[in-house]
């Protein structure tokens, strides 16, 4: 049996992934975090998310729990994500992230640290995302300049960072594979006299309304035809499946970063 711990218990995410671990055989919630002050602080885990009781009391202090588990399961920000990564580090724990929003300095930080335990990070843990991702990396190749290409991503109104980070994912991608510098090319919604759309140019808008769980499309738009690719999240119980995977995958995995290609074997 896995034993698991999870981060932010009391979000939208860490709900679902409570309520993933508790309809899986495999693995085994020993314990639940939040941050400081939060209202269900010593509360059951289980009980707060309408689960019934399962026996585990939400922490405020990873450092309390940590050895209890084998793997540490994050969706919250990104500065609490770096802070647990550098505990789980410390205390040879191994570790699913799923935080997005994190800067250029965060991210070249976690490449750097994250190989020293077994890790799996990942903007988005849909199955079908990752097979988005698979076929963007097919597709552009093919097509090439000759084709223009926009993303658009929605989410729901409570959402902190935009673009999503799978929408930024995809972009990454698709310019790796037509061989062009993101920096360069990305083009983050577009107003007023922006003159002609250049070749090279990679379109990324971002959408906030309502409940949006979440929506990514990307379109191939060349003379006379347009390819899309659409996935919609309808629930968010599908990132909690795909985490169960990455759990499952990283408790036997060498230390080392993977993504959720590698625990998908789509590479």
């Amino acid at each position: 049996m896995i034993k698991a711990i999870v981060s932010g218990a009391c979000g939208r995410m860490g709900a679902r992934i409570i309520k993933a671990i508790k309809n899986d055989e495999e693995i085994k919630l020993v314990g639940a975090l939040e941050k400081k002050g939060h209202p269900n602080f010593g509360k059951d885990a289980g009980e707060v998310n309408g689960l019934g009781k399962l026996g585990v009391l939400i922490s405020d202090d990873l450092e309390h729990i940590i050895d209890e588990g084998e793997v540490l399961i994050e969706f919250t920000d990104p500065d609490t994500t770096l802070n647990h990564l550098r505990m789980a580090i410390e205390h040879n724990k191994a570790m699913v992230i799923g935080t997005t929003g994190f800067s250029d300095e965060q991210l070249k930080e976690i490449k750097e640290i994250a190989t020293q335990i077994p890790c799996v990070m990942a903007p988005n843990m849909s199955v079908g995302v990752n097979l988005l991702f698979k076929l963007a990396k097919d597709i552009a190749p093919v097509l090439g300049d000759d084709y223009d290409i926009e993303i658009v991503e929605a989410h729901h109104r409570k959402k902190k960072d935009a673009p999503s980070g799978t929408a930024i994912r995809i972009a990454e991608i698709l310019a790796k594979a037509l061989g062009r510098n993101l920096k360069e090319a990305g083009v983050y919604g577009r107003k007023g006299a922006t003159g002609e759309r250049t070749r090279k140019e990679i379109g990324i808008h971002a959408v906030r309304a309502g409940d949006i769980v979440g929506e990514h499309t990307i379109t191939f738009a060349g003379t006379g035809e347009r390819i899309e690719i659409t996935h919609r999240a309808h629930s968010r119980d599908t990132f909690a499946q795909g985490a169960m995977r990455a759990v499952k995958f990283i408790v036997k995995a060498k230390k080392g970063l993977y993504d959720m290609q590698d625990v998908l074997k789509l590479k």
